[in-house]
């Protein structure tokens, strides 16, 4: 294949040269950026290698092409090198998703490399790619369908019904269902099982009791395997508090291979290891399902995955970083920051260091700990620093870990047992939930953590105002030690159908004194986030007629627009506040009066009537 029909084939209107001969200079594109080339360069560089032949790209997927002759008339390990220099150059130039591609121009050879970390080398080599594909087959390949989170989306559903059916009590459902595809992920066999004899006891064991055990065996394995902390209490909790449960238990041989039957082919097939794509879908699968059995509690507040995503790459999650969540529930923030961190890996070495070394939660709650824990073993591991107990008996240990990252989305609402014992001592009679509504959580993370960290929380609008004292007081005392970098204002019903409130994401910069940094807060006004509420499904995301998602070009404005600091009428303004101040795009940002129509009107007023329903603050006169 010559060049031309190379750029023919993945397709001319994404090629992106920028030199005169249509190859891509990276020492350009870098100084663009206001990068230098020779930061990222390691050992022995060869200076001509840094001009990739082929590039393409659009808003999230860069597809690297670098050509030879014959493969066989090269030494293999340099080419490679050669190849991983420049997926190094990409990743610094850009966030996007790359696809590498070494193809020859005197025969039909190619070898990819795609998914978490693109490690240039044979192993992690895609074997069975051997023929060039179009860009928007590769988008595919790396990103997915939106039709496929809908048609999870709508097997989760089914799977709850069924699984009422079936008895199986609301509250066990979300760590059962986990289970279960943790075990089928790896290996468990479930079908034609007969009846046999318990070694142990030398009594009939039926076949629903040995598909038990067969789980039961394969977590215990994956537990050993990982090295995890805490090892006998994450085994209590998946085998005593699930698979031993009496509404397990009771479940006939049918009732369990037909829930392993149904998982097995309407979820199992969208994890894949290869790309973040699968694991998108897995952490959608995790926070859809517990929004369907958690409907009764409407302050389980799950953060949507691609909230998660936003956030992780707000702080600017690495393979150096050392990620916090002490509130990580099931896992969301956890598993999305390891997936990033891998990313930017470019050995098996530094992707293990990332996975046992730099992952790091705390849960409080028994169930949600259970699921963090097999949400991170599906995802690869991970969960070797994922803890059970209270944040607040954990201020040693999160010093001790040297946390450079914090991802959190604390309780707005927690009751004295579950807040720091410091603070509760002080309370009135009357008080009996957080009046800091989760910010004393913030607070008090950010004096156990590195002052080098980067801090990125959910915290209720009422947060963002600090209306009352106790607010107020949270907030002076994170700005009197702290600067506050960002606040997003996000979609008034981004918990739908859990939680009612109104959320926002503030972004803190522990190194120095807010009034010493002496610099303006970025406000973004980020509510519309192309996702819309489906009757069953939750919150889904809008498509183009094409069937692709916008929200990925919704992403990477906000980024944008955030880390450029741009202002932009009706979406972003640049502010100097104080602890004072209303901390919220709404009180600065200019009206985009071309924006503005009746329905427009219509729909503020109808958000604002819904929100003061929700705080209980609607007064007859």
């Amino acid at each position: 294949m010559n060049r031309f029909e190379i750029i023919e084939k993945i397709g001319a209107k994404y090629h992106t040269g920028n030199t005169e001969s249509g190859e891509f200079s990276y020492p350009s594109a870098l100084k663009a950026v206001g990068k230098d080339i020779k930061d990222y360069q390691k050992g022995d560089i060869n200076k001509n290698h840094q001009y990739l032949d082929i590039r393409f790209e659009n808003e999230r997927l860069s597809i690297l092409v670098e050509t030879k002759n014959k493969f066989s008339k090269w030494d293999k390990s340099k080419i490679q090198k050669q190849l991983q220099d420049y997926v190094r150059y990409e990743k610094a130039f850009s966030d996007k998703r790359i696809v590498a591609i070494l193809a020859e121009t005197e025969g039909d050879n190619i070898w990819v490399w795609y998914g978490q970390s693109v490690i240039i080398d044979d192993d992690h080599r895609i074997i069975e790619e051997t023929k060039l594909k179009s860009f928007e087959e590769y988008e595919e390949i790396c990103f997915g369908k939106v039709n496929d989170k809908i048609k999870v989306i709508d097997s989760i559903k089914t799977l709850n019904e069924k699984l009422h059916s079936d008895g199986v009590n609301e509250k066990l459902r979300s760590q059962f269902v986990g289970t279960c595809l943790l075990a089928l992920k790896n290996g468990l066999v479930y079908e034609n099982i007969k009846e046999t004899i318990n070694p142990k006891t030398g009594k009939p064991l039926k076949p629903e009791s040995v598909v038990i055990n067969n789980i039961k065996d394969i977590l215990e394995g994956l537990l050993t395997k990982s090295g995890s902390i805490n090892k006998a209490s994450k085994l209590a909790i998946l085998n005593n508090k699930v698979l031993d449960d009496q509404d397990v238990q009771s479940l006939t041989y049918k009732e369990l291979t037909d829930i392993l039957k149904f998982i097995d082919v309407n979820i199992v097939p969208f994890i894949n290891d290869k790309n973040t794509a699968g694991q998108d879908l897995l952490n959608l699968f995790f926070t859809t399902f517990n929004k369907y059995v958690g409907k009764s509690d409407k302050n389980q507040a799950f953060t949507p995955d691609h909230i998660c995503s936003f956030m992780s790459k707000v702080v600017g999650v690495n393979k150096n970083s050392r990620v916090l969540d002490p509130c990580c529930g099931s896992g969301a923030f956890l598993v999305r920051a390891m997936t990033d961190a891998m990313d930017d890996c470019e050995t098996e070495d530094e992707r293990e260091k990332v996975k046992q070394e730099q992952i790091f939660g705390i849960e409080y709650e028994a169930g949600a700990f259970g699921l963090a824990s097999t949400n991170m073993l599906i995802h690869g591991d991970g969960n070797s620093n994922v803890v059970q107990d209270s944040l607040f008996n954990k201020g040693k240990w999160i010093e001790d870990n040297n946390i450079n990252v914090v991802l959190m989305n604390p309780p707005y609402n927690a009751t004295k047992k579950f807040c720091n014992p410091d603070y509760t001592k002080n309370w009135d009679s009357n008080k009996k939930e957080d009046p800091s509504k989760g910010f004393h959580f913030v607070e008090w993370v950010a004096k156990q953590v590195s002052s080098h960290c980067k801090m990125a929380v959910l915290l209720p609008m009422q947060a963002a105002i600090g209306s009352s004292n106790d607010v107020k007081e949270f907030k002076k005392k994170m700005l009197d030690n702290y600067t506050l970098d960002a606040v997003f204002s996000l979609p008034v019903e981004i918990f739908y159908p859990g939680a009612a409130a109104v959320a926002v994401c503030m972004v803190f910069d522990l190194s120095q004194k807010h009034e010493k940094a002496n610099k303006e807060t970025f406000f973004g006004y980020y509510r519309d986030d192309k996702f819309i509420k489906r009757k069953g499904l939750g919150r889904v995301e809008i498509t183009d007629d094409n069937g692709n998602s916008l929200w990925a070009k919704t992403e990477e404005l906000w980024l944008d627009l955030y880390k450029n600091k741009k202002i932009v009428a009706g979406l972003s303004v640049m502010k100097k506040v104080t602890w004072e101040d209303e901390w919220l795009a709404e009180a600065y940002m200019e009206t985009d009066y071309t924006q503005l129509n009746s329905d427009s009107f219509q729909k503020v007023i109808n958000d604002y009537l819904s929100y003061v329903v929700k705080i209980g603050d609607l007064k007859n006169d």
